[in-house]
């Protein structure tokens, strides 16, 4: 019986362990991390983020934290050495430290006038100090490629890259490329740096390295190299050594698309006649910028009831351009002008249904279709530069050739 007895109570001691272990819960609590920026534990302080308002000064933001007019005058007397109150603007942002008591008294004031650099007036001591610092930063080279699903800017940004590339790209391939005429299915690939901010803030891209796309079934490259080191202007090449920026521009319009091309019998649209119509229509909204195609003299510029307000270029003793229907015009006659410069607005002045540049192309005095033209093209590195050139393009090459599978 005692024996029995003995045994119950062990039992129960067993299943009272068992059931009061399911009870217990246990609570794991992790370490608060620390957050640090600009050098400063914030769990030291109150921290306050703002952004400047309209009206803002220096002044008037550290007064709202009671400090008098004296002592404001006291402080940008103590910094203007190293931090100059007045250079700050309107939407950028700053942040105040202050003190984890009762007084809750301002200990730093940190400025950020761009995503890199920022200005901290410590104010701890009786007299206030003042210092510049550039936050670190670093570089990730990044690859990307395929295939075009959709429009370049599309695919840049479904693959987290700033569509401010696209801009870059399109000025590097501008004398090779017509971007809108760039198909779903043809192949790309991209070898560029990006910059990251304390090694994790996104700051763009700092290098286009390598490029390719397929255009009308042919790949075209570009390779950046430096033909004079000493200057440190960069062109970029194609797998060949040979220049991509020819004598003219594919286009007067970026990112446009063409709605009338150059024919000997077109009906018009307004006049309801059946007509030649001797140039290239690109459309474009209002406003968008009209770049000249090639260097050259502004030959005239004015207004006529067919063409509105126009600009035409003299690009040598054998090229001309001309562009119409501008809603405004920002070259005077006589005025040199740049391949690529903005001579114009695209508008709908004139005979026109809507807003476009028809863009005409002389050769020798005759208007003739400049997309049916073999026009000039650009010279190629030759001798030692073309060496130079071919052993920094090679492993790139591989690389791009790999991506798209060349």
């Amino acid at each position: 019986m005692k024996k029995a007895f003995v045994i119950i109570i062990v039992l129960f001691s067993i299943f009272s362990c068992n059931k009061t272990d399911e009870k217990v819960e246990t609570k794991i609590t992790k370490p608060k991390t620390k957050k640090v920026e600009f050098g400063f534990n914030y769990a030291d302080f109150n921290v306050v983020n703002d952004t400047i308002s309209k009206g803002d000064s220096f002044g008037s933001i550290i007064q709202n934290q009671n400090i008098d007019d004296k002592q404001v005058f006291n402080i940008v007397e103590q910094v203007k050495d190293s931090f100059n109150v007045r250079t700050i603007r309107y939407n950028k942002p700053y942040t105040l430290l202050r003190a984890k008591n009762k007084t809750n008294k301002l200990q730093v004031f940190i400025y950020q006038p761009d995503a890199l650099t920022y200005y901290v007036v410590d104010l701890r001591d009786s007299i206030a100090k003042a210092y510049k610092k550039i936050k670190p930063v670093t570089f990730k080279r990044k690859i990307i490629g395929g295939v075009l699903k959709s429009s370049l800017s599309e695919t840049l940004g479904n693959a987290s890259v700033e569509t401010a590339l696209a801009s870059r790209i399109t000025k590097v391939f501008s004398w090779s490329i017509d971007f809108f005429k760039l198909k779903k299915g043809d192949r790309y690939g991209l070898i560029f740096t990006e910059r990251f901010i304390n090694g994790k803030t996104y700051d763009g891209v700092e290098d286009l390295e390598a490029a390719f796309f397929e255009y009308k079934g042919k790949i075209v490259y570009a390779f950046p190299f430096e033909k004079d080191t000493l200057s440190g202007k960069v062109e970029y090449y194609d797998d060949q050594g040979k220049t991509l920026k020819n004598f003219f521009l594919k286009t007067p319009i970026k990112f446009s698309r063409i709605t009338s091309r150059f024919t000997a019998n077109r009906f018009h649209p307004v006049q309801h006649t059946w007509k030649a119509h001797k140039g290239t229509d690109y459309a474009a909204p209002t406003g968008t910028p009209i770049s000249t195609t090639a260097a050259g003299v502004v030959e005239a510029t004015g207004y006529t009831a067919g063409n509105g307000n126009f600009v035409k270029v003299k690009h040598n003793g054998t090229y001309s351009t001309q562009y119409l229907h501008m809603s405004r015009i920002l070259v005077r006659r006589g005025q040199r002008v740049t391949q690529g410069q903005t001579i114009g607005l695209v508008g709908s002045t004139g005979l026109a249904t809507g807003p476009h540049v028809c863009y005409r192309f002389w050769k020798n005095g005759i208007q003739v279709d400049a997309l049916r033209l073999n026009l000039p093209t650009g010279e190629s590195l030759t001798g030692n530069d073309k060496n130079r050139f071919m052993k920094q393009m090679e492993p790139l090459k591989r690389e791009l050739d790999s991506i798209g599978n060349l």
